[in-house]
């Protein structure tokens, strides 16, 4: 009787051992199931596993097969890199190179007659086998790790990759910055904008943080301004009075990226809205003509764009 596919992924195990000096496994798990969905128990399966590059139907940049024994569940548990090489070898993967997707051939019966095929997306790669191929596993200063990464929790991790006037996310790279993790950050702005009311009524509602659009903006109750914001997705916000003043003094590379995507640039003289209020009748705007920050009625209307960060 012929098998179809019906569950075959219950978890990947993204962990890897270290054999010598560089991680030579990644540990496996699946439900096998049969074409009538009972659990095919304690029975030894043939299963060709293959790491796809690019797309779930991309070149298979390695091959091999193996004949695990499933447990009273189903379950069967293995080591990729530990099976029978088909094509390439495990530890020739460059994981820093793309996506990438494994796929899963079985045959219920223990043989190579494989019915039921199964791909799944790679969603993160095992950090050790990412390492091997990009950078030395561990470290103690940035001195230790190649040109490109930093030394981040005793590992060198890729550095900044973003540049300012980037196109990312959905609008412009107006700043980057090192966190505290390590990593790349920055903030972003949007590719339009519009005009509204901080308030139709003037309402305290404690959206003072300088530095924290994004906790502003949560708090913006009856705001025109904020309801623009929630048009453009999730993830855009406000900025706060701080977060203009970078856009203002970032603006060279904002707006070359605005004006190179033919999107709406930023204005020369316009007062720009923050989320930073001053007070139940008043919050902050940024003249970008005369480069200042300086305090509105809620009720007047000025320019509105989103920044996001990431």
């Amino acid at each position: 009787m012929k098998t179809k596919i019906f569950s075959v992924i219950a978890g990947l195990l993204l962990t890897a051992s270290v054999f010598a000096q560089a991680p030579q496994k990644m540990s496996y798990q699946a439900v096998i199931r049969n074409s009538s969905s009972a659990l095919v128990t304690s029975t030894s399966v043939g299963m060709k596993i293959s790491i796809l590059q690019g797309t779930s139907t991309g070149t298979a940049v390695y091959v091999e097969t193996q004949t695990p024994t499933t447990n009273a569940n189903g379950l069967v548990s293995l080591e990729i890199g530990s099976g029978t090489p088909v094509t390439g070898t495990f530890s020739g993967i460059n994981w820093a190179t793309g996506l990438y997707f494994i796929k899963t051939e079985t045959d219920p019966t223990g043989g190579t007659a494989y019915t039921i095929v199964g791909t799944n997306k790679l969603m993160s790669v095992p950090y050790a086998l990412y390492a091997a191929k990009t950078a030395p596993l561990t470290c103690l200063t940035n001195v230790d790790c190649p040109s490109g990464f930093v030394c981040s929790g005793g590992g060198c991790v890729p550095s900044f990759t973003h540049y300012l006037g980037e196109a990312y996310l959905g609008g412009i790279i107006y700043y980057l910055y090192k966190g505290s993790d390590g990593l790349e950050h920055g903030l972003i702005v949007a590719l339009t904008e519009s005009t509204a009311q901080w308030q139709t009524s003037s309402t305290l509602v404690n959206a003072n943080r300088t530095e924290d659009g994004a906790f502003n903006t949560a708090l913006m109750t009856g705001s025109p301004a904020a309801t623009y914001i929630a048009g453009l997705g999730a993830g855009w916000y406000l900025p706060s009075v701080d977060e203009l003043g970078l856009l203002y003094y970032n603006r060279y590379s904002a707006q070359k990226g605005l004006r190179a995507g033919g999107n709406t640039l930023i204005s020369n003289t316009g007062n720009y809205w923050s989320s930073t209020e001053n007070g139940a009748t008043i919050a902050y705007i940024f003249n970008f003509y005369y480069d200042s920050a300086n305090l509105f009625p809620k009720t007047s209307t000025a320019t509105v764009r989103g920044v996001r960060a990431f």
